[in-house]
């Protein structure tokens, strides 16, 4: 038993044990007597020193002395068979403690016991609430695998379907894409602008449109740390090339290292769009692999 735990039940058997009450006022009244002892312990110091003082006299007080040892004796003895009468008394409180104690430990344990039986059926309930847990989670899992089983065979099989439908479609929207950008090509001519202040002004309306930018936000020619950037936007943060013609891979790698220093000016990643006019095919084809692995969006009108 822990010590406060002890001391709750010593709190309680002094609330409810009169018994155990008297034991240990008993005990607190023996402490007054142990006290008085070492008074007297001190007294008798006192008289071995007088008592050696009389015997240097001895001669000439040899009566006085006589009596005042004799009356010395007799407190002693006195004082030896009330230290008797308490010791007696202190023996008897200190068993009847022992045996409350040992009564209190008794049903301490019975408490301890039955509290163990409960802890076990308890325990037995749970395990066993687990276990249907367990079995009814299994049953789930297995009803859960056969469902994506059949739902993946019919997904293989709407893929397996649909395959030649999205290629088709895929080569539709690469064209539709390229013919956008030549039109845009031949449309920033006929209103008098550069390929590139049209592109900004396609892209802006654009974005606004699908919702990706707000309503007052707009691409700009801007120049960050040195860098002059064709279409920038700060939030959302969008860096933008265009070029009307691309002969090789620098176009998309100096995009990438102008993202890099935007980056490293606004501490996130901006988006990436390149659009560019025309472009060897096979220059088209390594640009796209970079623009997959980078992250770039890419636009090609004609190749």
């Amino acid at each position: 038993m822990e010590i406060g735990e002890l001391k709750a039940k010593i709190f309680e058997l002094l609330r409810e044990d009169l018994e155990f009450r008297y034991a240990v006022a008993g005990l607190l009244g023996l402490e007054e007597i142990l006290r008085r002892l070492d008074r007297h312990e001190a007294e008798l110091v006192r008289l071995r020193e007088d008592f050696n003082k009389l015997r240097e006299d001895f001669n000439r007080k040899a009566e006085e002395d006589s009596k005042r040892f004799a009356n010395i004796e007799a407190e002693l003895v006195k004082i030896r068979e009330d230290m008797i009468t308490v010791f007696k008394r202190y023996d008897e409180e200190i068993a009847k403690l022992r045996e409350d104690m040992i009564l209190g430990f008794r049903r301490h344990d019975e408490e301890i016991a039955k509290l163990r039986e409960d802890m076990v059926a308890g325990f037995r309930r749970h395990d066993e609430e687990i276990a249907k847990l367990r079995e009814d989670m299994i049953l789930g899992f297995r009803r859960h695998d056969e469902i994506l089983e059949r739902y993946s065979a019919e997904l293989v099989k709407l893929r397996r379907d649909m395959t030649p439908s999205l290629k088709i479609l895929n080569r539709r929207v690469r064209s539709l894409e390229r013919a956008v950008i030549s039109g845009l090509g031949e449309l920033s001519k006929l209103a008098g602008m550069t390929f590139e202040e049209f592109v900004r002004r396609f892209l802006t309306e654009s974005l606004r449109g699908s919702g990706e930018i707000p309503e007052d936000a707009e691409l700009v020619r801007a120049v960050v740390n040195g860098e002059e950037i064709n279409m920038f936007l700060e939030n959302p943060l969008i860096v933008g090339e265009t070029t009307s013609y691309a002969e090789n891979t620098d176009e998309i790698l100096k995009l990438l290292k102008k993202a890099e220093v935007v980056k490293a000016k606004y501490s996130r990643e901006p988006r990436k769009i390149l659009v560019i006019l025309s472009a060897k095919r096979k220059t088209a084809k390594e640009m796209k692999k970079v623009a997959e692995e980078k992250g770039v969006e890419l636009f090609i009108g004609k190749l």
